[in-house]
């Protein structure tokens, strides 16, 4: 199923579950289970903020025999070009189809700060290689027996829709051909609005990043530490100072209340609960996705 496709007919939810840091799968089958039925597709990070984790082709392997539509992200932090169109082939073999194509995070920002980046293609780099693969050829020019057909996602922030170089970068991306676009955290409908209105000319789908917030310190901690991604004060705000099950309440008609405002301009929304998989049903459930 091509994320590029159901978009055309619904609105699109997908939902990011890191895999698990070990060989134990059941906390991860009972995070998945908590969404199944409320979202058309898994996304499953690789090593995600280059924090080690079991790897993204084995996790959406699996997902996928469970009937489980995957999205495996891609990232060229740790592999040379050898390695990463292998992995896509290998992708391809399994039945995945809906691949997000990213740099990575520096691993200075995760639990081995010692790793060494690779780095062998940046990610415009990494969404040629792609296509190539797609036209029957390797990245060399050697023709391949057999071409996958993906569905090719990359990230953006649109809290970075001034930043020149960032809206540059994406540009090419998106000339290159990718099928769809996922965001960054999300919490700023006219941040959105701005972005959309930045890419309006390329006619790809836009699946907006959201990241429900578990405490206003949350919320201060995301504005102090990720660049591109803000938490409007009047959100904070309405968090400071509330009891337990209060926060969580008005944590959730927050989240309610921007997707309703996002899902009149994007054609989807990538959730990102952080442990909240559990109160997925009732977000989609209330902003009518």
């Amino acid at each position: 199923m091509r994320l590029v496709e159901l978009a055309r007919s619904k609105f699109v939810v997908t939902c990011e579950i890191s895999s698990p840091k070990g060989t134990n799968l059941g906390d991860f089958f009972d995070r998945v289970d908590a969404v199944k039925g409320r979202t058309d597709a898994i996304t499953v990070g690789d090593n995600q903020r280059a924090v080690m984790r079991a790897g993204a082709l084995a996790i959406c392997n699996l997902l996928k025999k469970r009937g489980i539509e995957p999205v495996m992200e891609l990232a060229s932090r740790d592999r040379n070009r050898l390695a990463l169109q292998s992995d896509m082939l290998a992708a391809a073999i399994m039945g995945i189809e809906n691949i997000v194509l990213v740099s990575g995070c520096d691993p200075v920002q995760g639990d081995h700060a010692a790793a060494k980046t690779v780095c062998d293609l940046d990610c415009v780099g990494l969404v040629d290689a792609a296509i190539c693969l797609m036209r029957s050829k390797d990245i060399a020019g050697h023709p391949i027996d057999g071409a996958p057909d993906f569905c090719i996602g990359v990230v953006a922030s649109p809290g970075l829709v001034d930043d020149k170089r960032e809206m540059a970068e994406l540009k090419v991306k998106l000339e290159r051909g990718v099928s769809f676009v996922q965001t960054q955290p999300v919490y700023d409908a006219a941040v959105m609005e701005k972005f959309l209105e930045a890419i309006a000319s390329y006619k790809v789908p836009v699946f907006a990043g959201h990241m429900m917030l578990k405490s206003a310190s949350m919320a201060s901690f995301i504005n102090s530490n990720f660049p591109g991604i803000s938490v409007p004060d009047r959100m904070v705000r309405a968090l400071e100072g509330l009891p337990r099950d209060k926060m969580v309440e008005t944590s959730l008609q927050l989240s309610v209340e921007l997707i309703k405002k996002l899902k009149t301009m994007c054609q989807g929304v990538n959730f990102m609960p952080e442990g909240w998989e559990r109160h997925l049903a009732t977000i989609t459930r209330e902003a009518d996705i």
